[in-house]
């Protein structure tokens, strides 16, 4: 294993080394395209073609200041055709491209097709839903129902994602997603990376790049990736955004948010702050039948909780340029939430139909929990060939405070008490640490571009769980559910990536190799250790991605990838958590990994449509299960590695246009599945479909309103070990600018007819149970949002801190 680690370590070392010497013939071309008006024509689309041929040579857009960009260009004639929505093609004058020697393109002009169009030129702006070959592009700012959503509701409406009812974010499947913001890690999970997410507002945010798998320089995320990216200007000044909502479901909501940006010649000051206040409810209603030795139990619970959160994130950071060629960073960001939750669960059991007893959990939890990161980032650029190298170092740190104490009482049939009530205490504190480092190098060739790089990660967590009984007034403690668990980790990894162009075809390849070296103990109550969990292994992850531009509105693409999801932090400890007396979760130091692996086909037309077929296998799959008791009564659950996933699937999305006023977007995703268990799960062998169709339909009204509705519906499925039932959801927003267009105002409804619930049942073994899960998602909003000052500042520069895996497994338990 230690000769495997080190040949490839070797050989990546010798690539960094060797490569600083390379030479390239390519070029690189650039300009602007505008319109009649000569205001940029952001959005737009530019086409590199070959002389005298016309053949496609490779693509971009235009951004937002009507700038765009083609790299590693091969010496050649060429010209450019450049096209928007609602304006006319335009090309560029011919020009030669020379080895060595970069082009800038005189720049090209747009006219708008007629007077009509011109009037309703919002169409031609970025649209809400972008799709390209293994890529989904969100774009907040073009959406009515994003306007002062937070980035987790905008998550929750988007095609190809995945938010559940405990706010677990996923791109595959139901496996978490690995979340970046600006090429950098949350470092957060669970309620952590929740509250950020929440209180992070999408009319910040530029757009959110979702990808099913990344290429080997990212870690091996078999749960995908979503990149939030800032907005982001081009000159030097200052300039900010600032924010408000205020909503109402049952409860209160409401949330505020400033950030600030400073750019000079020799440096760059950023900051941000936002604050969240929510009070909501949420509500599990389970029915458990139990059938043992001639009697028949139901036991059915009402769990009733009542959450106050208030959250607080903050984000600074500076840039100094200290040449032309050579950056250095340093960035602090993190949150801080405090909770209060009261809960109240009452247990009824029923033996053939007739009340036995009734049992009422009431406890109030004061808990808290706060995540801070600190980066230290260096970039340069070693010579003018393109050749650049990437040093950080991060270290994150998470704590979590949780105090609960639970009483409860007991009821016969009738409703009399029948014995004293029983005091329990809960307390549970975690530390979580990591650090980490990354080193990177890009080295352009002469048709393409060779990356490189090594990281390290260590991490350390310890959870404390103190659970018993009251005695004579004195809180005791039960050695089984109480322990001190201590976890540590160490991740090695190095990779080789090659891009390249080849006439029609684009390649994306690479390989990436991460060794794994973590060890659990266990302390019981009387301070004996003992080992749980000694993993060490080592796995090689390819990633392969090849385009071919059939012509200039037909485009091809075959995405090959390996990838790991490995368990959170929390779900290897090895506590016993206390629901009620017949009903207990569990954590699993014996989980492993999960892998997956993907080949996916697709097709894109006149760079709208996208159509894929894909194929994923799972193995080692992770789903809760459920265990129990008969004789008991007793119920367990916990997260096991259940067995191998086969699915296979289609997505089609395209964008419709019904009038200059309306227009819409169209999502739908319909796949089938297999689930196999391991034997010692049991003999589960099932197939399931799950057709999930998201639709945005986009209105453009008189007097600068705009109006948009979107919803999404998933078909009844089969997953792990439940069967849901069908579910889904619809939102309305209306809005119009104001402040002569530097500040929106906006009207939201989430959830308008109450449809956003889990409704499952599980009937797998001696286990019968049906499940209902209500949260409060249906809610109205009132949002502000401004910008003021020099609003085409450079927003911070992208760092990219290489823990990105570990952040998001630092999930503190719930």
């Amino acid at each position: 294993m230690r000769f495997k680690i080190g040949c490839l370590i070797i050989v990546t070392l010798s690539g960094l080394f060797s490569f600083c010497y390379a030479q390239t013939g390519s070029s690189t071309i650039s300009g602007t395209v505008l319109t009649q008006n000569n205001q940029p024509a952001d959005a737009a689309t530019v086409i590199l073609l070959n002389l005298p041929d016309s053949s496609v040579v490779m693509s971009a857009l235009v951004g937002a200041t009507g700038s765009f960009r083609f790299s590693y260009v091969n010496p050649g004639s060429y010209i450019l055709l450049a096209t928007r929505l609602g304006f006319k093609k335009a090309y560029s004058t011919s020009f030669k491209v020379t080895a060595g020697l970069d082009v800038t393109a005189a720049p090209i002009i747009l006219s708008a097709l007629n007077k009509e169009l011109k009037e309703v030129a919002i169409v031609a702006k970025k649209p809400y839903i972008e799709v390209r070959p293994g890529k989904l592009i969100i774009n907040p700012s073009a959406s009515i129902v994003a306007d002062g959503q937070s980035v987790l509701e905008i998550l929750r409406q988007s095609p190809g994602v995945r938010v559940d009812n405990n706010d677990i974010v996923s791109v595959n499947g139901r496996q978490d997603a690995l979340i970046m913001i600006d090429g950098k890690p949350t470092n957060l999970t669970g309620p952590d990376l929740a509250a950020l997410l929440k209180s992070t507002q999408g009319n910040n945010i530029d757009r959110m790049e979702v990808l099913k798998g990344g290429s080997a320089k990212y870690d091996a995320a078999g749960g995908g990736i979503i990149n939030i990216i800032y907005k982001k200007g081009t000159n030097i000044g200052t300039n900010g955004t600032f924010n408000a909502s205020a909503g109402y479901g049952k409860y209160y909501k409401g949330s505020t948010g400033i950030g600030l940006n400073h750019r000079t010649k020799a440096y760059n000051v950023f900051a941000s702050y936002s604050l969240a206040l929510n009070k909501q409810w949420k509500d599990v209603y389970t029915d458990r039948t139990v059938d043992y030795a001639g009697l028949v139990s139901n036991y059915n619970t009402t769990y009733k909780s009542i959450i106050q959160s208030r959250s607080h994130a903050f984000r600074f950071g500076t840039d100094f340029f200290l040449s032309p060629i050579q950056n250095l960073g340093f960035l602090v960001y993190g949150t801080v939430n405090n909770n209060n939750i009261g809960k109240d669960n009452t247990l009824h059991i029923y033996n053939n139909g007739n009340l036995d007893s009734t049992i009422l959990a009431r406890s109030t939890v004061d808990r808290d929990i706060s995540n801070i990161n600190y980066n230290l980032n260096y970039n340069a650029k070693l010579d003018k060939t393109g050749r650049s190298i990437t040093a950080n170092a991060t270290y994150s740190r998470a704590k979590r405070h949780s105090d609960e104490y639970i009483t409860n009482t007991f009821a016969d049939e009738n409703g009399f008490t029948y014995r004293d009530p029983l005091l329990l205490q809960n307390i549970s504190p975690t530390k979580i640490n990591n650090w980490s480092g990354f080193l990177a190098l890009s080295n352009p060739l002469t048709n393409g571009k060779l990356d490189m790089g090594l990281k390290y990660s260590y991490t350390t967590t310890d959870n404390n769980l103190v659970f018993g009984p009251q005695i004579n007034g004195i809180y005791t403690v039960n050695t089984t559910f109480s322990n001190h668990f201590l976890f540590n980790e160490k991740i090695g990894a190095a990779y080789l990536n090659y891009t390249a162009k080849f006439g029609k075809f684009d390649f994306d390849g690479g390989l990436r190799g991460e060794y794994t070296n973590n060890k659990g103990t266990s302390l019981n109550a009387a301070g004996v250790a003992y080992d749980v969990t000694p993993h060490k292994y080592f796995n090689l992850f390819p990633t392969a991605i090849l385009n071919y531009r059939y012509n200039d509105k037909n485009e091809f693409a075959l995405n090959l990838s390996r990838g790991i999801t490995r368990p959170g932090y929390d779900k290897l400890n090895p506590f016993l958590y206390f629901v009620d007396l017949y009903n207990y979760q569990s954590g699993n130091p014996y989980l492993k990994p999960e892998y997956h692996n993907l080949i996916q086909l697709s097709h894109t037309y006149n760079s709208e449509t996208v159509t894929s077929l894909r194929a994923e296998i799972t193995t080692g799959a992770t789903f809760p299960f459920y265990g129990q008791d008969d004789a008991s009564k007793i119920s367990l659950s916990a997260d096991v590695n259940l067995g191998r996933v086969y699915t296979y699937g289609i997505n089609i999305n395209t964008p419709v246009k019904f009038t200059g006023w309306w227009t819409s977007n169209y999502d739908i995703d319909a796949s089938y599945q297999r689930y196999i268990a391991y034997a010692q799960y049991g003999n589960l062998n099932k197939g399931t479909a799950d057709v999930i169709v998201t639709s945005t339909q986009t209105f453009t009204m008189p007097g600068g309103f705009a109006a948009q509705l979107s919803g999404r519906f998933e078909t009844a499925t089969f997953y792990g070990i439940k069967q849901f039932r069908p579910a889904g959801f619809m939102d309305l927003g209306i809005s119009k600018q104001i402040l002569n267009k530097m500040g929106r105002i906006s009207l939201v409804g989430n959830d308008i007819f109450k449809l956003n619930r889990d409704r499952a049942s599980i009937n797998y073994q001696n286990v019968n149970i049906n499940i209902l899960d209500r949260r409060e998602y249906r809610k109205i909003y009132l949002n502000f949002s401004y910008r003021f000052g020099k609003t085409t500042v450079k927003s911070s520069a992208t760092h990219v801190t290489g823990n990105e895996e570990e952040q998001n497994r630092m999930k503190p338990p719930q």
